[in-house]
């Protein structure tokens, strides 16, 4: 069930800026999860407290590329973040032992 509501964690430089100075991992998740479920997901598969969740939809994106035969237009799909504020004094290892 957990894996069907967290899709996978969002790591860019942002994301990676919010877990070390406060404690928010970032998530794609389900576009049908609420913020009690993904709180439920992320407490079982990670061992944590968590204290808050934000969600938000991320728009749709349209996308464009040349080749030979012309431009070739296509879009990037929308999909619902989260944002996941756990307790004090707790973290989430994505890497473990890189």
């Amino acid at each position: 069930m957990a894996k069907e509501i967290l899709i996978k964690p969002i790591i860019t430089e942002k994301s990676e800026q919010l877990s070390e100075s406060g404690g928010q991992y970032t998530f794609k998740v389900a576009k049908k999860a609420n913020k009690i479920e993904i709180r439920k997901a992320v407490e079982k598969m990670y061992n944590v407290t968590v204290d808050s969740v934000n969600t938000a939809i991320m728009p749709a994106k349209s996308r464009s590329r040349n080749t030979k035969g012309g431009v070739i237009k296509g879009s990037k799909s929308a999909y619902k973040k989260a944002i996941v504020k756990l307790t004090a004094g707790e973290e989430i290892d994505f890497f473990g032992d890189i």
